[in-house]
């Protein structure tokens, strides 16, 4: 590639970038000026198929600090993606294909961000699951994988603990298919990054187990930093990039964190489209010379998945378990049967805690499903994740394990681990990735799990210790808010199961989703196994647990609460005031069923009380009135701390009587009737 030809394909990136910014008044021109060159070294370097955007050997690419996505926009539409150039010019508007901050959906975005720290976070998952996806399946002669994960972040990424939790662990687990280009432009919003942040970024990442290699001038030297990448592509360690950049190179406030989050003003667009040879009364223009430059690379890539599908054929000939596992893989699909694993529970069976109980479940599934990984922030004995025989992913240098283990130890990282599972979900191949730890401490990462959500990955939080009931750990820890803030996020499921049945119904609507995580809030206390319960009922995420006959009132309970509200029913019924008990593990499933399956559980004409030890925040949706724990918790022996909160059958039949006793005699209409 000639200078000249380089020169131009670059700068076009930064026009084009200013232009998209411009035409929206609103976003971030400074950073995709800033880092032209060292992302057109990067594209340039890339194999992948725009044509097929999913391609499983790709290089993978992730802008973690989002804000600059005008940047990634412009690379999509020049390197060939479904990416117009009206959609570029439709920059940050409704139903755009290319909103304010990347997002999962768009061809050749690999994961949302935005929220800074996220994603080079994700970037270690996606370097993780590649690692463990290469172990698993690449044979001699038959490479099936070896892509890289290329991820651009800067001083903001690094200010938010999330990306030191990641940045650590990637270390430490030696991945050398991760290379970081770390935008060292010296601004932030606030102005200088002198006032917040002096701290050596490199010698810390160096402390972790990363390979620093720099580039001093990241503006015009675009071979250097093609020599860092072939020098990173040699280490087994994840590899920083470390490029000094000019934010908004070339605007007459270039260095300036004025061009950081504003659009150039219409003179400085003009002075720098003269500068570098463009008509400054044009706008979106892209030269001929540069399209063709660009789709060269595509095709190049094109050609190489070409040559993989025909290497994929070939290895299912030869290794044709692995292979026909690896196509069903591909293809999105789990192994016919899988759920049939699941155990069944009948009421004579032994009490035992949930979490004990999804013990038993991961044991199960991780025998029928290779896509299954995942691990425990720390908490392995306390969370019941890692099964009999499982083999932790390390470095083989250690001695622990190999990247073809598929139990992960997070460490005490609970927002990495959330952005990592979420990385690894992203990846492709149909993993199914799992994190633990208490359910406390799903908050820590609160941030990683709504963009699970947003992104619509479906990985699973195992999150155990539910409730007052951990007992003597007290307040710190016991969950009060949690599940509500939890399911006031849009698509997630936040399931509560209630005995075994449950808890594999649970774990089906988890794993069979392929667009909506799972929050599995799990006792530490045992519960027994419920007469009226099965896998088939709790699968529609809500149903009548005890039934009663020309009931006249109904108890709303989760979890723990199920046996405590029947226990309640039972005192009721005696006392004359027949008492149904529904067991409701998942709203957002629940809330997916037909009205009248809904209304046949929740009907018109009986109140209904909700019981849980958690804030009553959300239940008003489904009961008329709410018994829960508006205040944090208490430190002591279980069955104390629910007696001091009158979690018991006699304290839910008295509030059942008092509910009763308010609505009997009005007209009463079922919670679920809403005007819209």
């Amino acid at each position: 590639m000639s200078q000249d030809i380089q020169t131009k394909a670059i700068n076009t990136i930064r026009v084009l970038a200013a232009d998209i910014v411009a035409k929206a008044n609103s976003g971030h021109p400074g950073a995709p000026m800033g880092m032209a060159p060292a992302a057109h070294a990067v594209y340039t370097q890339m194999k992948f198929n725009p044509k097929n955007p999913h391609w499983i050997n790709r290089d993978r690419f992730v802008l973690s600090n989002g804000h600059a996505c005008a940047l990634l926009y412009t690379l999509l539409h020049l390197f060939g993606y479904d990416l117009t150039m009206d959609d570029l010019k439709s920059f940050r508007q409704i139903n755009s294909k290319t909103p304010g901050h990347p997002e999962v959906g768009i061809p050749g975005v690999e994961v949302t961000t935005g929220p800074l720290g996220q994603g080079i976070s994700n970037a270690v998952g996606l370097a993780i699951a590649q690692a463990n996806f290469a172990a698993t399946y690449n044979k001699p002669g038959y490479t099936l994988s070896d892509n890289y994960t290329y991820c651009f972040f800067g001083d903001g990424c690094m200010m938010e603990g999330v990306a030191s939790e990641a940045m650590s662990l990637a270390g430490h687990l030696q991945l050398g298919n991760l290379i970081a280009f770390y935008d060292d432009n010296k601004i932030s919003i606030d102005g200088s990054t002198e006032v917040a942040f002096t701290e050596d970024v490199c010698g810390r990442l160096e402390k972790y187990g990363w390979d620093i290699f720099e580039v001093p001038d990241a503006d015009t030297d675009v071979a250097a930093i093609s020599e860092a990448i072939a020098k990173a592509k040699k280490t087994n360690k994840p590899s920083c990039i470390r490029i000094r950049t000019t934010i908004g190179y070339g605007s007459l406030n270039a260095g300036s964190h004025s061009v950081h989050g504003a659009p150039l003003k219409k003179d400085d667009i003009i002075q720098l489209k003269e500068k570098w040879g463009f008509d400054p009364e044009k706008s979106f223009v892209v030269p001929q010379e540069v399209y063709d430059y660009y789709h060269k690379i595509s095709e190049a890539g094109a050609a190489a998945e070409a040559e993989w599908n025909k290497l994929f054929e070939a290895y299912q000939k030869e290794f044709p378990k692995e292979g026909a596992e690896l196509a069903r893989r591909l293809r999105g699909e789990l192994p016919e049967g899988w759920q049939n694993v699941l155990p069944t529970y009948q009421p004579g069976d032994a009490a035992v805690a949930s979490r004990k109980l999804s013990e038993v479940c991961l044991g199960k599934l991780q025998a029928v499903l290779p896509e299954l990984v995942g691990g425990s922030a720390d908490l392995t004995p306390s969370n019941l994740t890692r099964w009999s025989g499982a083999i932790d992913f390390q470095p083989e240098s250690t001695g622990l394990g190999d990247y073809s283990g598929k139990y992960l130890r997070f460490g005490v990282r609970e927002h990495g681990m959330g952005a990592i599972i979420n990385g690894i979900s992203a990846y492709g191949a149909n993993y199914k990735s799992f994190g633990a730890t208490f359910l406390n401490f799903v908050s820590y990462a609160s941030g990683a799990l709504r963009l699970s959500a947003l992104s619509h990955h479906p990985v699973i939080w195992v999150a155990t210790h539910d409730s007052i009931g951990l007992g003597e750990d007290g307040p710190t820890h016991q969950p009060i808010e949690t599940l509500a803030h939890f399911r006031a996020i849009p698509n997630l499921m936040v399931w509560r199961p209630a005995d075994g049945n449950e808890t594999s119904a649970a774990y089906i609507k988890a794993i069979s989703s392929t667009k909506t995580p799972s929050v599995l809030a799990l006792s530490r206390q045992n519960l027994p196994q419920l007469p009226g319960s099965s896998i088939e009922k709790a699968l529609k995420g809500g149903y009548t647990v005890h039934e009663v006959d020309n009931a006249k009132l109904i108890l709303v309970a989760t979890g723990s609460e199920v046996s405590l509200s029947i226990d309640a029913a039972k005192l009721l019924t005696e006392k004359g005031i027949p008492t149904a008990v529904v067991s409701i593990p998942d709203f957002f499933t629940f809330d997916q069923q037909p009205a009248d399956y809904k209304l046949s559980v929740l009907p018109d004409g009986v109140p209904i009380l909700s019981v849980e030890v958690m804030a009553t925040s959300g239940w008003a949706k489904y009961a008329h009135a709410q018994f829960g724990l508006n205040r944090f918790g208490a430190s002591g022996k279980t069955a104390d701390v629910y007696k001091f909160f009158d979690f018991t059958p006699e304290g839910v039949a008295k509030r059942g009587e008092q509910t009763y006793e308010f609505f009997k005699g009005k007209n009463l209409i079922s919670p679920l009737h809403t005007p819209f």
